[in-house]
């Protein structure tokens, strides 16, 4: 493929054009030549738009791709055909399928599918087998196998051995350990966060504490684990062993704020949602509305806002989880968890911003997510892969339609301030 970008302005701190307005011409998927009113060749292709914005791929680390086992809400064409409308090239996929991605068979059916695919797929392997909390699954056969991380998904690790164990296992590779924040013992038969809104509504809460008492035990287990290495500035700038995703509360942004101050090695991620509502948007028992963590308080979102702002949250995910409508269409307290959000995240979050800049909030959807998963870093330069993001930060863009084979989303119909162009990977370009 030839193409030839049109006067776009760069967004790459790594790039020695970052804010420029510039042509990128592009042959063979690598960056040939940047500049100034290039010269478009026969039968190359030009793309031009409003106020068009490039940057290197945008990068999910949490999607659930369904595919195998639950193909009918989504399979892997679909999540990779949203993903390229949201812009993302790369995405990281849980290992909650039927079956687990707990064996090299099933690691190998993913990667298998996702070739040919318009973004990247990369696994994320399971810790135990059918990610159920006991038993180990072989994590050095996985990682050989191309697994990028391990998870048990949407099962927090409740067992402190395991996760202890977990990291020890993990240090001879410098593996990465993701786990969601959750004491399910608190949070059993919960529906919301608990708080006002979930008395006035009579349904039971998610106290914020079971995600805080994670945090702490997994910091103290870590901090357990990592005692003899030297808390170096060289060692602080090593990617991390430990994330920490889709926090929602205050607290826990203060307990990783505090904790990445004293040196660990750890990360963490926020749901894009989980920025733009609080629990008073269930007054309206919307069950597209129901995600797990919960919509917490305003004060809680603020709190996000400003993790976002001082590099607390090093990454902004779309925590995609598709579910048909047998699974939502339910009373409140019988439907599923769940939000499909590739085609949405970033735009959502590009169009409140918050006081965060452009800049800042495309760094927690480019380089801090590669740096997380060990992948190999980009940027806009003439001779590098061409792996790029093209969107307008100003656009109006009404979500209508979806690529996914799952409509559980709060968001049809809403008219977003900014716009995905399109993207440019693995030597195509795909429009979104």
């Amino acid at each position: 493929m030839q193409l030839l970008i049109r006067s776009a302005r760069v967004v790459d701190a790594a790039s020695p054009f970052h804010g420029q307005l510039r042509d990128i011409q592009i042959e063979n998927g690598l960056i040939r030549q940047i500049g100034e009113n290039l010269e478009a060749q026969d039968g190359v292709r030009v793309l031009e738009a409003d106020n068009l914005h490039v940057s290197t791929g945008w990068v999910d680390l949490r999607v659930l791709a369904q595919d195998p086992g639950f193909e009918h809400k989504e399979d892997l064409t679909s999540v990779c055909r949203a993903a390229a409308v949201g812009g993302f090239t790369d995405i990281a996929v849980l290992p909650n399928t039927q079956p687990v991605m707990d064996s090299k068979g099933t690691l190998g059916y993913v990667r298998r599918m996702a070739e040919g695919q318009p973004v990247s797929v990369h696994v994320i392997a399971a810790i135990t087998k059918k990610a159920a909390g006991e038993d180990f699954t072989d994590m050095l056969d996985l990682h050989h196998a191309g697994a990028v991380a391990f998870s048990d998904g949407h099962h927090p690790l409740q067992n402190p051995d395991l996760l202890l164990k977990t990291l020890q296992y993990l240090q001879p590779i410098d593996g990465l350990l993701m786990n969601r924040p959750e004491e399910t013992m608190l949070t059993r038969f919960g529906q919301m966060h608990e708080g006002i809104q979930s008395t006035l509504l009579g349904l039971k809460g998610i106290p914020a504490l079971a995600e805080e008492l994670m945090i702490e035990r997994d910091l103290r287990l870590l901090d357990y684990v990592m005692a003899t290495e030297p808390a170096t500035d060289e060692a602080v700038s090593l990617p991390p062993v430990l994330h920490f995703s889709t926090i929602s509360t205050a607290r826990s942004v203060e307990l990783i704020r505090q904790a990445k101050a004293q040196g660990a090695r750890i990360s963490c991620d926020v749901a894009a949602h989980q920025l733009l509502f609080d629990d008073s948007a269930l007054a309206g028992f919307d069950t597209n509305l129901k995600v797990n963590p919960p919509f917490r308080s305003a004060d809680d979102v603020a709190a996000l806002w400003a993790g976002l702002a001082d590099g607390t949250i090093d990454a902004i995910v779309s925590d995609h989880t598709p579910q048909d409508a047998e699974s939502k269409n339910l009373e409140f307290d019988q439907a599923d968890f769940g939000i499909i959000g590739l085609e949405t995240a970033v735009v959502s979050v590009l169009s409140q911003r918050q006081g965060l800049s452009i800049e800042q909030i495309i760094d927690k959807l480019t380089t801090r997510p590669r740096q997380i998963l060990r992948l190999q870093p980009l940027r806009i330069d003439e001779g590098q892969p061409a792996s790029l993001t093209l969107f307008d930060p100003s656009g109006a863009w009404t979500y209508d339609q979806t690529q996914s084979k799952s409509r559980n989303s709060p968001f049809f119909g809403h008219t977003f301030a900014s716009r995905v162009v399109g993207i440019v990977h693995q030597g195509l370009f795909t429009k979104a």
